[in-house]
Order: structure tokens, then sequence, then C-alpha cells
């Protein structure tokens, strides 16, 4: 497979060296104008007048010149790449007066448009996307989206048709540009015309041949968070995967325990969180990394990992991910669970927070504060005051809201840059890895045995007064599911305020849906009263989950029914945040 993808570049580099080649395709090219072949995705780019050009350009395969040199029209300052030296050189005969830096230069590196430092509103590979190698495509949008200025846009028009002209071309398509964007934290768009038009024909008039555009943002929220996470995710240099993990963690509270800020201990530029609910987390990760899969978390495997130690992790071998949950009481191994989480909260403060810096700078992005915490005498419960007792971590404020508010994006990208890294340290280790493996390993949790505690209580319940599917108010029968109020899928949530008893068909209709408020707020009876005999004995941990994962409750708060008004504001939220379809 090598031996061809070397074969077929090879051929294609050929092609666009020889003067003859390169003489008619500048005839072809200079025959239609930029704007009419373009014409499907300019109305999504901002136009300047060119006497106020204040933004950047990259053309990438720039050919003859002609996409740069209309970008170079509207007002943008362009760099125009290509591999081809002859095709440059044309380039600069055909438009001599103006200021494009021409560059050598090619995907999937762009080293030399890397010197530079440049970041572009404007990315535009036109007619290049199907002469990369498919195995070459992640590292190109790793390389482009660091290119990528806020706001910036990647705009791809896809080929499809096979070459005449002995040229190789590989598949495209859009649903694997869509994928793409989801691993690298970008919106995938198309343009306006193409909702209406999917495919378009060619300028040329060639009848094999048809195009479709597609448009990858950098999203930003105007904060500058947005682009300052993907540097620390995309760019920063990572000896170890600590990095990756403690924005993963953060991530987490941020989208699913907003209940969890010490308001008490915010300031206008940071928020507060407990200590000990970012180590959890990272236990929580960390866990099946290490102990199921013996996965490589650093560049050096003799040098071992600063919290896998004898007196806590190592006494853990026990526990899964699953096991690892807010609410959740340790009996027989509390000692080594407080072991742990302190060694956790150490390295926290000592590796990756005290590494992740401002750009250019030595300011460190997120503050850390330990606190003494004695080891509890007979029992750990997962709680606020536990958690808290551990320590303070603190966020940006503007960070805080954006990992909530682009959880969506950010996640996919954290998990592909674990993974990258991760593989990254494979040589070292011997132990080759399939990518099913490592998305299986970096998983939150297995929600299906998540919710057997939820599926013996009603079980019991069934036997002694009968259980009523919350969605329908019908009696349930000896089959019934457990039903994610929240869709797992985007919101990762075992809760127990989360989850209810429904019928199968139901919970299979309702699927990855988020429940309308109207069809919520119908159900109100259902979910209160089950809430309320299902969880009678175990308050501790509802009121404790329930409190931490929803807004505005307070750790003290113990009524079922400003829960459920929390509820109904958290779904809100979700919708805003996520773009749910709704059902119900």
């Amino acid at each position: 497979m090598k031996q061809k993808r070397t074969d077929a570049m090879a051929g294609n580099d050929a092609f666009y060296k020889s003067n003859n080649n390169v003489s008619e395709l500048n005839a072809q090219y200079l025959s239609v104008k930029a704007e009419d072949v373009h014409e499907m995705w300019l109305s999504s780019i901002p136009s300047l007048n060119a006497k106020e050009g204040s933004l950047n350009a990259l053309d990438v395969g720039t050919g003859v010149g002609r996409d740069a040199a209309y970008l170079a029209d509207v007002g943008y300052s362009v760099v125009a790449v290509d591999k081809s030296k002859p095709m440059l050189d044309q380039a600069r005969q055909n438009f001599p007066s103006y200021s494009i830096r021409w560059l050598e230069d090619s995907l999937p590196a762009l080293s030399e448009v890397r010197k530079f430092g440049i970041k572009f509103d404007v990315i535009l590979l036109s007619a290049v996307w199907m002469h990369i190698p498919l195995s070459e495509r992640r590292k190109c949008i790793r390389i482009l989206s660091a290119l990528l200025a806020s706001k910036g846009k990647i705009v791809f028009t896809l080929r499809h048709g096979v070459f005449k002209d002995g040229r190789i071309a590989y598949p495209v398509s859009i649903d694997e540009l869509r994928q793409l964007s989801r691993e690298y934290g970008l919106i995938f768009s198309l343009p306006p015309q193409a909702l209406l038009q999917k495919s378009h024909a060619d300028k040329l008039n060639r009848k094999d041949v048809s195009w479709e555009t597609v448009i990858l943002s950098l999203p930003d929220d105007g904060t500058g968070a947005f682009p300052l996470l993907r540097n620390i995710v995309i760019n920063d240099a990572k000896a170890a995967t600590y990095k990756v993990a403690l924005l993963r963690s953060i991530l987490r509270i941020a989208e699913g325990h907003s209940g969890a800020v010490i308001h008490s201990k915010s300031t206008s530029s940071m928020v507060a969180i407990p200590l000990g609910l970012v180590a959890m987390y990272w236990l929580k990760l960390f866990k099946p990394l290490i102990d199921n899969f013996n996965m490589p978390q650093n560049s050096n495997p003799n040098k071992g990992l600063g919290f896998v130690k004898e007196s806590g992790w190592i006494q853990l071998s026990a526990l899964t991910n699953n096991d690892i949950f807010v609410g959740a009481l340790y009996t027989h191994n509390h000692k080594a669970v407080h072991a742990t989480l302190l060694d956790i909260s150490s390295t926290i403060k000592n590796m990756p927070a005290k590494y992740i810096t401002l750009p250019g700078s030595d300011k460190c992005v997120f503050e850390v504060e330990r606190s003494r915490s004695k080891a509890p005498e007979h029992s750990l419960l997962l709680d606020n005051s536990y958690l808290m007792g551990l320590g303070t971590f603190y966020v940006p404020r503007d960070i805080w809201r954006t990992l909530g508010d682009y959880s969506c994006w950010i996640e996919p990208a954290l998990v592909n840059e674990w993974v990258r890294v991760m593989q990254g340290f494979e040589g070292k280790t011997g132990r080759p890895f399939s990518l099913n493996d490592y998305h299986q390993a970096l998983r939150w949790e297995d929600k299906t045995r998540s919710t057997d505690k939820v599926k013996q209580r009603v079980s019991v319940l069934q036997k002694e007064q009968g259980v009523v599917c919350t969605w329908s108010k019908s009696k349930l029968h000896k089959h019934f599911d457990i039903d994610h109020t929240f869709p797992f899928a985007r919101w990762p949530n075992n809760d127990l305020w989360n989850l209810v008893p429904t019928k199968p068909t139901i919970n299979r209709n309702k699927s990855d849906k988020l429940i309308t408020e109207a069809r919520l707020l119908d159900s109100k009876d259902e979910v209160m009263y089950f809430w309320q005999q299902a969880w009678k004995t175990d308050q501790a941990m509802f009121f404790t989950q329930a409190n931490m994962a929803l807004p505005e409750l307070g750790t003290q708060n113990t009524d079922f029914d400003s829960v459920f008004e929390a509820m109904l504001a958290q779904r809100s939220r979700i919708k805003e945040t996520q773009q749910l379809a709704d059902w119900g």
C-alpha cells in the first residue's frame, strides 16, 4: 500500500513539473474567472476593499495563481503555496505586480508557511483534497486548523471525477470532512447555495466532473478562550498526556457540574471549583488506560506516573471507572481512594497546571491551591464537602464558559489529541494498539453498567407496588429500559436524577433526542414520584449528585421540587449548546 501511494504521488508530482502540462493548465484555468468558479462560497467569507486589507488568506495548491490573485484583489494579504516550482513560476509571470508571497510548499507539513507564524482568516484548498492520500488527511486537518485565526475558515472545493491525463485522485466526500471537523473541534458547514444544490457543474464544461464545497470554521465566542484552548490542545508540546487529561476533566465539570462552582471563592475573572472533583475525573479517565489497557501515558515508559503509587492507586485494582462518581461511598478501600486523590492533586498542581501557560509567556492559565486533608477513619463519601476539602482549582471565567458552551466541539478534539499523543509513545513500548482500542479506553464509562443500580431498584419497586413508564404514564411489565432524560451520547451523566424507567419501545424512539420542555413538564408527577419512591433511603447520593450537576441548587438542598426546576433550566442550556433534535 505504501509503495502504491509513493508511486501515485510521484506520478502527480511529475505531471505538475512538466512545462507542457503547466502551459496547458495555465490556459485552462485562466479561461474562467475565480469569482465564477467560486461563486458557491464567496459570500461566506469577509470581503474587503484592497486599501483596507487587514485579513490573511492562504491558497494551498495555488497552481497558476488565479485564486490567489482574486483574494488579493478583494483585500486579503495572501500567501500562495504549491509544491510545483514550474507552476509557481507561471503564477509569478501571470501576476507580477501583486504583493503575494509565493512559496514552494505543500501539505501535510506546510513547513515553510508555518515559519511565518501567521494565522489565516481564510485557507483555500481548491481542487487539492483529492490529491491527498487518505492516510495523511488527519495530519493535514491538524496543521490547517492550527493555522486558522479566530473565526477563520477553511474552504474545500471537492472534485468528483477521474482524470484523463494520468493524474491520480483519491476519493473525497462531505461525510469525511464532517467527521474530521468533529475530531479537531471545527464547525462543519455547507455554503448557503449548497443547501439547495449539493453539487454543482464544472465551469470548464467537463460533463464527467462535478464539485462540492465544504467550509470548516474555528468557533469563537469573542473572548479569545476557544483559540487559547485549541492552541493548548493542538500546538502545546506534550511529553505526557497530562495536559489533555486536565482539560478533559475540567470540561466534564464545566459541562456537567454547574452546581460545583464555589461562588464564595470566585472572583471577577476566575471560577473556583473543588480540586477533589478535578482529581476524581482524572482518576476516572486514567483508570482504564492504565489498569485495563496498559497504554503508555508518557514518553519514558521506565519513568512511571507520579500519581500511581503503592499506598494509593495500586490498591485500587478492583475499582473500575464506573465505580468512581459523585456520591460514591467507599468503606473497605477508602484510605487508598483518599491517598490516590491526594497524589493526583499533587500531580495536577506540579505538572499540567504549572506548564499550561499563555502563549509566549510563563503565566499559568490555571491556579491550584491544595489543602491539608486527613484520611477518613471509617468510610469516604465523594460529596461536595470532601471534594472541597482537597483544595481549590481556579479556571479563567471565559475558559469556563467556553468549555461548557463548546463542549460538543472541544471533547472530540481532546480525545483525538489524546489518541495522537499515545500513538506517538507506542514505539517506545513495543505494544501496538488499534484506533478502536484507544477510543474504547477513552470512553467516560459504560452506560449500561452504570444504570445497574437503577435497574435493580425498579425491579424491587415492581414487586412491591408497581412502576409506571415515566413518559407514557402506563404501567411497566416485566421488560423495561432505563432512560437518560438528557441523552448520554451528548451529555454523559449517569446521576440518579437523570435516570428514569421507560418502555423499551419508547426508549428506542427517544434515542439521543432531547425531551421537550412541554413533555418534561407533563411528566413531572411521574418523575417526582419515581424519585421519591426509589431514593427515599438513598437521598444522600441523590441530592449530592443533583446539587453538583444542576444549576443554582446549593450544596444543602434536599427538595425534590427544586431539583426538577433546576433540571428544566439544565434542559434549556443543553438545547442551546448542543442543538439536539427534540423528542416529545
